[in-house]
């Protein structure tokens, strides 16, 4: 019963995962002294030696083994006094029982009051890491802090102040305290920043002032505004009005204020070739015309930017198509095609020139502006007073391809002047400009001059600015040398109308350089093409001195007396008459001769392109040509007639000597007298 009730009372110990907490039981009559036992033991653990309580637990153990042997090998003999025995071993047992019980619950309470310590420490541990983290935190915290006001960046710095100097020297002494501020630079900024706060409400003081000026001034302008909106129209009516008298004094203000008004929407290089030409017009040449032709709207949609978007209905009917037809990819072919045509793209607006002549003709030149070559073309033509009589050589003369070439010595007008086009050219697959001069114009360079653009072959430039100088330094001699070019050329056209007729027209001024009499005469003139004059054997010297180009008209010429027939081929420099024409001449009379094999004949080849100063006539010079082949007949004639005659043969002198010669011959060479001296009437050597 004792047992039983021992069970009953004693505490149970409750395991869980902070450690074993101790479950007290329910008290009963008897707990008052269970309790103050509970206590006792509690006490005596600290009293007690942990060791001893071992050594003493192996002991018991070892004691209750043996008492169970005891009690095993007492019930296998089975004698009578085997029972007293067995008693006094179990009671023995019980206490060893007792005793285990006693030292387990010391070590449940010593486990018990390690745990609370274990947990104690563990919660100061944990307290003081607490703590720890909280100092760090505001170490963090502090040294943030301290990083932060050192980067701290005032306003005032931002403020561009004045110097320190202008300063002292412009602060009164209230503001600058110099006693106080020349020593502490932070009192120093301090006052620095009450002037610049002093200077800004004086400055915004002003600029209130400024604005209600401006508003008073605005007024006023919009007053004026009104003032020439309503002016406009009465100036209009005023102009019509004066239509009429403008057009009886020759003096159009109103079309030339509708050209300015156009001038303003051209590219720079035909606005600079406009106000040039046109200034050279009014101050020095009265028949030059000036104007400007064109798209003027579609010009004004360049200068516009482009619209980012379309209404939304056009997208939509855009999106329909695309989902209902199939387009076809264009191919590489046709992409490059749109490329060229771009990248030759024409201004809208060109400029064209008229330059008129006494006799009534006028030289239309069209100047246009090809945008992403940044270069001029020009095209040309001819309109003649009076219906001339067309010769088949002079077909060339007066064409577009010819007749502005070499305007300049060199100036061709075959390749593009500016050499960043050639890089251009490469990406669109452009072999040469030649083959587009025909639609385009010829980009001459004196075009390019005209226009102000000037394109240094050393550094090449895709966009060369306009230049309103370099145009105004070449307009004058430009204009004359196209005034000079049209008038010889309409001179050669007359010349070779008769020229293929036979007939060598000499002017009246001209006669006294040729005898009255001239037996030989012209029998044949045309033109021929570069390939047959290289191919002439007689010209092989021509062409080895590089005297005859490709850009060169060639002629040629018979002229016959009796049997003796004089083949001539002439050079005619697109430069003529400042550039003389180049005769080469073979004898068919006797043999074949020519200035190769025939002293006489090179000497005949000099009396008209060394010697041809005398043959110019009056100023221009348009009759060189007749002259030279008038001087050609001349020296043809002195040829034959002062050829030795051959006595074997019978019968009268083929060619019987009409001209008076001082001498027949001269020098190693039998140089024959050419030259013609008047008024005496005689032939000398030179």
């Amino acid at each position: 019963m004792s047992t039983d009730s021992a069970k009953k009372r004693k505490t149970k110990v409750i395991r869980s995962d902070g450690g074993a907490v101790e479950k007290e039981p329910r008290k009963t009559r008897g707990d008052g002294d269970q309790e103050s036992k509970s206590y006792s033991e509690e006490v005596e653990v600290d009293t007690r030696d942990p060791a001893k309580d071992y050594d003493l637990y192996k002991k018991t153990c070892e004691d209750l083994q043996r008492l169970m042997a005891e009690i095993h090998e007492l019930k296998s003999k089975g004698g009578k006094d085997a029972s007293a025995e067995i008693d006094e071993r179990r009671i023995q047992s019980c206490i060893h029982f007792m005793t285990l019980k006693k030292l387990n619950r010391l070590a449940h309470i010593r486990l018990k009051k390690g745990r609370d310590q274990t947990h104690e420490a563990k919660q100061k541990v944990d307290a003081l890491h607490l703590q720890l983290q909280n100092l760090l935190y505001e170490v963090m915290h502090l040294q943030k802090e301290i990083t932060k006001c050192l980067e701290f960046k005032s306003k005032h710095e931002e403020i561009d102040l004045v110097n320190v100097d202008e300063f002292y020297k412009e602060a009164p002494l209230d503001i600058s305290k110099p006693t106080f501020t020349l020593n502490d630079p932070h009192q120093q900024t301090l006052s620095r920043l009450d002037w610049e706060l002093e200077q800004r409400k004086r400055l915004a003081e002003k600029y209130k002032e400024s604005l209600a000026n401006k508003e008073k001034i605005m007024k006023d302008i919009e007053i004026k505004k009104e003032y020439l909106s309503s002016l406009q129209p009465r100036l209009n009516n005023i102009m019509q009005a004066s239509l009429p008298v403008q057009e009886y004094l020759s003096m159009p203000f109103d079309q030339a204020h509708k050209q300015y008004e156009i001038a303003r929407h051209l590219p720079p290089p035909l606005y600079v070739l406009y106000v040039q030409a046109n200034a050279y017009g009014q101050a020095c040449d009265k028949n030059l015309t000036v104007a400007i032709d064109g798209d003027v709207e579609e010009a004004k949609a360049l200068a516009r930017p482009p619209e980012d978007s379309q209404d939304d209905e056009s997208d939509s009917d855009a999106e329909e198509e695309q989902t209902t037809t199939k387009r076809r990819r264009p191919t590489l072919g046709l992409q490059l095609d749109d490329k060229r045509r771009e990248m030759l793209k024409r201004h809208p607006l060109s400029v064209f020139l008229d330059l008129k002549y006494k006799d009534g003709s006028v030289l239309h030149l069209y100047f246009f502006y090809l945008m992403n070559l940044n270069i001029m073309t020009v095209k040309t033509k001819v309109t003649t007073a009076t219906e001339m009589s067309i010769a088949i050589s002079a077909g060339d003369l007066l064409s577009p391809a010819s007749l502005l070439s070499c305007l300049y010595p060199g100036d061709h007008g075959k390749k593009t002047p500016n050499p960043a086009n050639q890089y251009q050219f490469d990406k669109v697959g452009i072999l040469t400009f030649s083959d587009y001069i025909g639609e385009l114009g010829h980009p001459y360079v004196w075009v390019q001059k005209l226009g102000g653009l000037h394109f240094p072959k050393d550094q090449p430039h895709k966009f060369v600015v306009a230049d309103n100088s370099l145009s105004a330094s070449h307009m004058e001699t430009t204009i004359k040398l196209l005034r000079v070019r049209l008038q010889s050329r309409l001179a050669l056209q007359k010349q070779f109308a008769s020229l293929e007729h036979s007939i060598v027209p000499i002017s009246s001024e001209c006669q006294h350089l040729f005898p009255v009499k001239i037996i030989s005469r012209l029998i044949k003139w045309n033109a021929v093409s570069y390939e047959d004059y290289v191919a002439l054997p007689f010209t092989k010297h021509i062409i080895e001195a590089d005297v005859a180009q490709e850009t060169d008209l060639f002629f040629s010429a018979l002229i016959e007396r009796g049997t003796a027939k004089l083949h001539v081929a002439i050079v005619l420099n697109p430069g003529y008459s400042t550039i003389p024409p180049v005769f080469s001449v073979c004898l068919n009379w006797k043999g074949e001769k020519s200035s190769r094999n025939d002293d006489n004949l090179k000497a005949i080849e000099g009396e008209v392109n060394v010697c041809f100063k005398e043959l110019l006539g009056p100023k221009p010079g348009h009759q060189l040509l007749t002259n030279q082949i008038q001087r050609l007949c001349m020296c043809l004639d002195v040829y034959l007639e002062t050829e030795t005659h051959d006595n074997s043969v019978e019968g009268p002198k083929e060619f019987p000597r009409e001209k008076m010669c001082l001498r027949l011959v001269r020098g190693p060479n039998r140089i024959k007298p050419f030259k013609y001296n008047h008024p005496q009437g005689f032939f000398t050597h030179r």
